[in-house]
């Protein structure tokens, strides 16, 4: 069974100490944008909820919104836990440094 998603993390010999020391001030901004994106991301799921009841169908907008909002905030995560030393995007956008497994 081909899972929906899917998250690949490579393991890093080295992370910079300069931005570790300041990573928390640094994801700030960030932090600011991703909150409000999650108020909103909140009010779409309480609506797909709905649509989902009535017309049995996910709408296509809302989906890419979660989908969008999910992607940049699973990369500042991915920062913030150091799991990464590439700042994230303030972008949602699907990635294009690791091709997807078509398996």
């Amino acid at each position: 069974m081909q899972y929906p998603i899917e998250l690949n993390f490579q393991y890093t010999e080295k992370l910079s100490r300069l931005s570790t020391f300041f990573r928390l001030i640094l994801v700030i901004p960030q932090y600011i944008v991703v909150y409000f994106l999650s108020i909103a991301a909140s009010v779409i799921l309480f609506l797909s909820w709905w649509a989902i009841l009535f017309t049995g169908r996910y709408p296509k907008g809302f989906y890419n919104f979660i989908t969008w909002y999910m992607r940049w905030y699973v990369r500042m995560s991915g920062y913030i836990f150091l799991l990464t030393d590439k700042y994230p995007p303030y972008s949602g956008e699907a990635s294009t440094l690791v091709p997807p497994n078509n398996q």
